[in-house]
């Protein structure tokens, strides 16, 4: 009974944690918003890549998995099961194909609340 309250803690406590470092990167460097996104998703396939993200992700659910980490991660996993399922190719297409569920909801997602919240262009 005990292991759900615990997995929410370490949830909110990892989520925290990226957010903070985020937050850091925004305040005390000259990167901007996108360039700390694609740093997130990068490292994602980093941890992916050396196997450090499953293990991270059994650790902190969705702490970690929700964010832009998680997509690179979500990317590594699916490079490295279409490579050993198809070869060298596997390294183009696994990517892809790993991430089109999310990224497919994602554009179908913003395409609805744009129509919904009469969205405008930001003017400078």
């Amino acid at each position: 009974m005990l292991g759900a309250p615990l997995d929410y803690l370490f949830a909110f406590l990892v989520g925290g944690l990226v957010c903070l470092f985020a937050q850091l990167l925004i305040d005390l460097t000259k990167l901007t918003p996108a360039r700390i996104l694609v740093i997130y998703v990068v490292l994602g396939v980093a941890l992916g890549a050396v196997g450090l993200f499953e293990p991270l992700a059994d650790f902190a659910g969705c702490g970690i998995t929700v964010p832009l980490i998680g997509f690179g991660g979500n990317v590594a996993r699916g490079v490295r099961e279409a490579v050993s399922e198809t070869g060298l190719l596997g390294a183009l297409t696994g990517g892809l194909s790993a991430a089109s569920g999310g990224t497919a909801a994602a554009l179908c997602f913003g395409y609805l609340v744009a129509l919904f919240c009469n969205a405008r262009p930001k003017r400078p």
